[in-house]
């Protein structure tokens, strides 16, 4: 089997479960290892035996990224073990409390969403860009959220709307460093996440998408992957929808 990202190093942020495990699975498929981040040690851990399991090779440490000091560890301990970091997923996030109006909206839930989705891929980046030395590529995970507005949950829609600036700050200031930094956009996914957010709701989240179904944690991860690869080479600063026909609206 081909390994495109064999020697290459990857870290991975909310790698517990869904788009993120989906990633850090491709990633290590394809060769690379795989630094993975996540609050839950328990599901963290299973990714990465999940990875050893397949023949790959992943370290995770538990790291909440809204903690500076957590996520500089995560970045220094795999350019320590591996002498490289080559890719970065910038996936942690939480959706807060959904169908909510701003008048209505704790500032307690805010601030904690704001942290999480929109600080920590900031701070992700931080530690991350240093370890780049002959340059690399970051993808952030943003959100249909980030391109439309919606009713309620607007703490969710103000963070995934920052990541998309953030990605494009960062894009310019280290394109001629060889690093490029693009966010991708999903819109519903199956996922524990949509679970919580649309549960119970009595919404059929397929009438949502022209393709008229849910996407997959895997379909994401194959997008992240090839903007991590040298077939996308020239892109850098896109903000590309993973949404099934949702904003082609």
């Amino acid at each position: 089997m081909e390994k495109p990202f064999a020697g290459k190093v990857a870290l991975i942020t909310g790698a517990s479960a869904g788009i993120g495990r989906a990633c850090a699975l491709a990633f290590a498929a394809a060769g690379a290892k795989v630094a993975l981040g996540a609050r839950r040690e328990t599901e963290g851990q299973e990714t990465a035996d999940l990875i050893a399991k397949q023949g790959g090779e992943a370290l995770f440490l538990q790291t909440d990224v809204t903690k500076p000091d957590q996520i500089q560890r995560l970045a220094d301990t795999a350019a320590t073990r591996w002498g490289r970091l080559d890719f970065a997923v910038n996936n942690a996030g939480i959706e807060g409390t959904p169908f909510v109006n701003t008048v209505d909206y704790s500032i307690d839930v805010w601030d904690q969403v704001i942290d999480v989705n929109l600080k920590g891929v900031f701070l992700s980046m931080k530690y991350e860009i240093p370890h780049m030395k002959t340059g690399g590529s970051i993808v952030n995970i943003s959100s249909v959220a980030g391109l439309i507005g919606g009713l309620g949950g607007s703490a969710y829609y103000a963070s995934k709307h920052g990541v998309i600036g953030l990605t494009r700050a960062a894009a310019m200031e280290y394109a001629r460093a060889g690093i490029r930094v693009n966010a991708v956009c999903p819109a519903v996914i199956q996922t524990e996440m949509a679970d919580r957010f649309f549960g119970g709701r009595g919404i059929s989240l397929g009438d949502l998408h022209p393709v008229g179904r849910v996407g997959t944690p895997e379909e994401i991860a194959d997008a992240v992957l090839w903007l991590c690869s040298e077939k996308s080479s020239f892109i850098t600063g896109a903000v590309i929808p993973i949404d099934g026909g949702l904003t082609a609206k």
